[in-house]
């Protein structure tokens, strides 16, 4: 069986393990090797990643690509500038190499420039770039790691999301953290300073699921409602306005909701009956409705 990831400019969230195993398929851009097929030339088609059996989970950052196997070990390939590999290294990868040290993983998750993995113990493991906290350690900005670190004070953790320059993580108890990058209000917690360790994401209980986007976040509630927080310039918040959150604020007139999804500038969600939801920046079609217009609250 094949899994298949799609590598572009934008960053996939948390990747929880199943129980079945794959090989591995990319395509898209390559000029950092992030296909993983052994070359840097790009593919409009899927080309099977280079060596990897036992796959059962998948994350793509910005020019970089994971996999988690069943083993409970990472294997990364593609850009490693800022060490988002996880192999000691500073060099670029076209074909997979372990990430340095981890077991019993349970999750992956990237960012723009850095990774994390979920590990069974409920902690959570962090590598690459640092420019703003992201990895959560208590280093200072700009301080990253090429193999994995420990992120600061975290235990008890069911889910993880990166993307962009910030980090989230889901506790058993129904409450988020949130670290690095903060200057949007990203981290949800009444400022907009970014922090090197985690913080609590501010009013939040009852959440199920989260979703890290490029400087928004949304939390799926246990009741089917969603919350979301930080940038909103083309109404990514789905609040009904464009103004910027620091904490966060129901999406408008949603309920029913199964599973989110956050990008760039703009947000989705899936409802119980089938159908999905969709809000902010509209310009290149991403909202799905037939125009080129961004909305603050969701459409169909």
């Amino acid at each position: 069986m094949v899994a298949m990831l799609a590598i572009g400019l934008t960053m996939a969230t948390a990747a929880p393990a199943s129980a079945t195993s794959y090989a591995a398929a990319a395509w898209g851009v390559n000029y950092r090797g992030q296909l993983g097929n052994g070359t840097t030339e790009e593919s409009n088609v899927p080309v099977a990643v280079s060596g990897l059996s036992g796959v059962t989970a998948m994350a793509g950052g910005g020019e970089f690509s994971l996999a988690l196997l069943e083993n409970g070990t990472v294997m990364a390939w593609g850009d490693n500038n800022d060490g988002e590999l996880g192999n000691g290294e500073a060099f670029n990868s076209s074909v997979p190499v372990a990430v340095s040290g981890l077991s019993g993983v349970t999750s992956i998750a990237a960012g723009e420039y850095h990774s994390l993995a979920l590990l069974e113990n409920g902690t959570v493991m962090a590598w690459g770039a640092n420019g703003y906290g992201q990895l959560g350690n208590g280093n200072g900005t700009g301080t990253g790691s090429n193999v994995p670190v420990a992120v600061s004070g975290l235990s008890g953790v069911t889910a993880i999301a990166g993307e962009g320059q910030h980090s989230l993580a889901l506790l058993k108890n129904g409450t988020v953290m949130a670290w690095g990058y903060g200057e949007t209000g990203a981290l949800g917690n009444g400022t907009n300073e970014s922090s090197t360790v985690p913080v609590p994401v501010s009013g939040l209980s009852g959440v199920k699921a989260i979703s890290a986007g490029g400087y928004q976040n949304l939390a799926l509630l246990k009741n089917g409602t969603v919350k979301a927080w930080g940038a909103n310039e083309h109404g990514q918040l789905g609040n009904g306005t464009n103004t910027n959150s620091d904490v966060p604020v129901a999406v408008s007139g949603l309920s029913g909701v199964t599973a989110i999804s956050a990008g760039g500038f703009h947000s989705l969600a899936l409802l119980e009956n089938g159908t999905v939801k969709a809000w902010g920046d509209g310009e290149n079609t991403q909202l799905g409705n037939g125009t080129q217009t961004s909305s603050n609250v969701p459409v169909a």
